[in-house]
């Protein structure tokens, strides 16, 4: 049976991955730092072999990647490496031993785009020390494929969303009372012009194209694709969406991103201004036409299951009416 090892397997992402990969047939060993559960529950993890390690730990003592290496991996998938260093040393001791290596990467290594929506081979321009240094480690990566035959597959996932945790939401940060304010019909007041663009893509859909690069190999590897949902959406578009979705007329207002960040706690500022700096907007044709992978949910459809998740937590109001 095909051994399949999955770093940081119990986070958004893992939660649809992992049973995925057991309905598929692979022995799974799933690896996390600690005893959290997966932010959804499925018998398929009564199969799992689950184990903790804690990567930064064994980074420092220079044998994480010769921990991950005695595990017999046929596959392994990372889901949470941030540096060059740290893709390196796993990269050594993988090499020659193991079929298939799929690391996850983010669409913010494009940083800002020249046309829209982005390619995968679009000229890059990344901006801030998190997009800097999954850059890195790309171009590290798809070097190792290109000149020494290192059998990568690169997924580059949107603002990941799902039932569990609080979506992007229209004013371009994580505060979920946003969406309490939409429930409620009041005014929402958005940076600029609200015409900056979130590129959203639910967590299964990213477990869905990590199980389509698995199923076509031979065209995956050495190659990296856009994980987001078909389109990307405008701040006021979905603000809009969301309204109308509630039960409520649109009713918003503007103001120029200083004006509307000093009426904002310092996190929302920051938070909105990292994702309308990018505004992100990316193409999923390439995995579309080579995996032949179609996103299952729009941006909106992952939004609203999420946010009906949270209403049902009492963390967002539900609407009135």
């Amino acid at each position: 049976m095909t051994r399949v090892i999955v770093i940081g397997a119990t986070g958004h992402v893992g939660t649809y991955l992992v049973p995925a990969l057991v309905d598929a047939g692979y022995k799974v060993v799933a690896i996390s730092r600690g005893l959290a559960e997966p932010y959804q529950p499925h018998t398929a993890w009564r199969q799992v072999e689950r184990l903790q390690m804690d990567r930064e730990a064994l980074e420092r003592a220079s044998t994480f990647g010769k921990d991950i290496l005695s595990l017999k991996p046929d596959i392994v998938i990372d889901m949470i490496c941030f540096t060059k260093p740290s893709a390196e040393m796993l990269v050594e001791a993988l090499a020659g031993h193991v079929g298939h290596f799929l690391h996850t990467g983010t669409i913010w290594t494009h940083g800002t785009s020249v046309a829209v929506p982005t390619v995968e081979d679009a000229a890059k321009y990344p901006l801030g020390d998190y997009g800097v240094k999954k850059a890195e480690i790309e171009t590290y990566l798809l070097k190792k494929a290109h000149q020494d035959g290192f059998p990568v597959t690169i997924l580059h996932p949107g603002h990941i969303v799902g039932p569990g945790w609080a979506p992007l939401n229209p004013q371009g940060n994580f505060n979920s009372q946003v969406f309490s304010m939409l429930a409620r019909g009041e005014t929402l007041v958005l940076p600029n012009f609200g015409l900056e663009t979130v590129h959203h893509v639910h967590a299964e859909d990213v477990a869905r194209l990590f199980m389509a690069a698995i199923s076509s190999r031979a065209t995956a590897i050495g190659e990296a694709f856009h994980a987001v949902s078909d389109k990307a959406l405008t701040l006021r578009g979905y603000a809009e969406s969301m309204l109308r979705w509630f039960g409520h007329e649109p009713d918003l207002e503007f103001l120029p991103y200083d004006q509307w960040a000093a009426g904002q706690n310092a996190e929302d500022a920051k938070a909105t201004w990292e994702h309308i700096a990018r505004s992100p907007n990316c193409s999923v044709e390439k995995a579309r036409r080579l995996l032949g992978f179609v996103p299952r949910h729009t941006s909106l459809q992952a939004v609203q299951e999420a946010v009906t998740w949270l209403i049902a937590k009492d963390e967002v109001e539900a609407p009135i009416g």
